[in-house]
């Protein structure tokens, strides 16, 4: 390494305002489609500028090469996931899961309530499991299908869904930000859950309410023809039973039981595969190409389901829109639909890697812990620094890891108890991840959903609110804890990131 000197403000700017510019412009030009490659480039572009100003503060290319490939290595859990996530998307489509998820959903769930009540879902699955990506992934994308039969807007749906699974996520203690935010401000694990209920409830009820108002006053609904033409369809092309849904009830066993995501996602996966083939072997032969050896088209069908994009379509004579509404839900990715998503990831980690190597991150946030003198302020800059680094660094982990590290004796030092900053990191490190389209969390659940990040983030409620919400109690000091004097506030070990 050659002799480093101090970045100065406007070099590690500099960087940030190229992204800021070409996002904008991509933006401009390509609008929704922003995302399937331009985003990438600009992010890419955005590192080469960073690259440019870290030669010139005294970095070299090996120093910058080896932050970009630590940066990447710590999102390769969330690629592999999202791979799984496509395969499971396949598998639980072929084999009826999420076609009998959606005919039951239609007919027993109310049009009015279904935001609220699909909140109310993902917050109880993500509390039990302790993995918001675990529940979006599965019954989010189930939820999801039955909000577009109701024809409600997606943007909402999706927000309903990753607001509850965000909530309960962040309240349980089987989740891995939930463990590790305590650890970064040196705090116990049930005292931050205890101190997270006077900001995390709030933010979730407001959340509730919002859902059920737009739910009063929606012209979405069912229309009972078009649900009967549905439902027929449904029962025509799958077999359909409860029985199928012992696939995500194991799933969501295993990861209570602590299976970590990645084996228990894949589990997900297969069982899909096998059910497949056992209860539906019209539409195995179907996917394989209507091959007369069965074992044949059992093997194409299920691989072809895992890696590829698929589709099984129905015929509604009787109605083209329901017709249309229908095929557009019996659609998945497989892996190959996430080859873009994680593009975008890898892109987005090269930006974080390069500005980390550099110490342009490091030198942006020091400036503001100095100009934050009250609690308010305290507690103010913590959620910007988060979200700054939700924005930069790309990577939800980082975004509690590093702000958590650089407070930590800053909260100590102005009497205030780690339990405040292990609060703040999650109401605003945690929640805001999924409103960045290319951090690794906004990303995924896009992938995962088929919505795009800007499409739901005016709507995840939840998250938009919660660091808010943690602002308003800094600068009104309520709920505010003191230090006490025999407290441990020594920060701990950094534990092993688990989605």
């Amino acid at each position: 390494m050659t002799h480093q000197l101090r970045p100065k403000l406007w070099q590690a700017f500099a960087p940030i305002l190229a992204l800021i510019i070409l996002l904008a412009v991509n933006v401009y030009f390509f609008s929704d489609n922003a995302s399937y490659g331009p985003n990438q480039i600009a992010l890419t572009l955005a590192a080469a500028v960073a690259a440019i100003f870290g030669m010139q503060v005294g970095y070299t290319w090996k120093d910058m090469e080896a932050g970009i490939i630590k940066s990447i290595s710590s999102a390769m859990q969330a690629i592999l996931i999202l791979l799984i996530i496509g395969a499971l998307a396949g598998t639980w489509l072929i084999s009826g899961i999420i076609p009998s998820m959606i005919y039951y959903g239609v007919q027993f769930m109310s049009p009015t309530f279904f935001l609220v009540s699909a909140c109310i879902i993902s917050a109880i699955v993500a509390l039990s499991t302790g993995s918001s990506w675990s529940t979006i992934a599965t019954i989010g994308v189930a939820l999801l299908g039955i909000g577009q039969a109701f024809d409600i807007h997606v943007g909402l749906t999706a927000g309903a869904i990753i607001s509850g699974a965000y909530f309960g996520d962040k309240m349980s203690p089987l989740s891995d930000t939930t463990n590790l935010a305590p650890a970064m401000a040196g705090t116990d694990l049930f005292t931050h859950i205890r101190h997270m209920v006077y900001t995390t409830v709030p933010s979730i009820v407001i959340s509730m309410i919002i859902f059920a108002l737009i739910g009063l006053f929606s012209n979405s609904g069912s229309n009972p023809e078009e649900t009967a033409l549905m439902v027929k369809a449904l029962e025509s092309k799958f077999y359909i039973s409860p029985i199928l849904f012992i696939v995500p009830l194991l799933v969501g066993f295993a990861i209570y039981k602590k299976m970590p995501a990645l084996p228990a996602l894949l589990l997900g996966a297969l069982l899909g595969g096998l059910f497949a083939v056992i209860f539906q072997p019209e539409i195995v032969k179907e996917i394989a190409g209507n091959t007369g050896n069965y074992f044949e088209a059992s093997y194409k069908a299920v691989l072809i389901s895992i890696y590829d994009s698929i589709k099984v379509p129905v015929s509604i004579p009787e109605s083209a829109a329901v017709e249309q509404s229908v095929n557009d839900l019996l659609k998945a990715k497989g892996m190959v639909g996430m080859l873009t998503v994680i593009w975008l990831i890898i892109s987005a980690m090269m930006f974080g890697g390069v500005m980390e190597a550099c110490g342009f991150l490091h030198r942006i946030t020091e400036g503001i812990i100095r100009m934050a003198q009250s609690t308010g302020s305290l507690i103010a800059s913590t959620v910007g620094t988060c979200v700054f680094f939700n924005i930069t660094a790309s990577d939800q982990f980082l975004a509690i890891v590093v702000p958590g590290r650089m407070y930590a004796d800053t909260y100590r030092d102005r009497n205030l108890a780690p339990e405040n900053l292990s609060r703040v990191l999650e109401d605003s490190g945690t929640v805001t991840s999924v409103l960045i389209p290319w951090n690794t969390c906004g990303a995924a659940q896009a992938g995962a959903l088929g919505v795009a990040t800007m499409v739901y983030a005016p709507f995840c409620f939840f998250n938009i609110l919660s660091p808010i919400i943690s602002v308003i109690y800094g600068y009104l000091n309520i709920k505010i804890n003191p230090l006490k004097v025999e407290e441990e506030t020594e920060p701990e070990k950094v534990p092993e990131k688990v989605y």
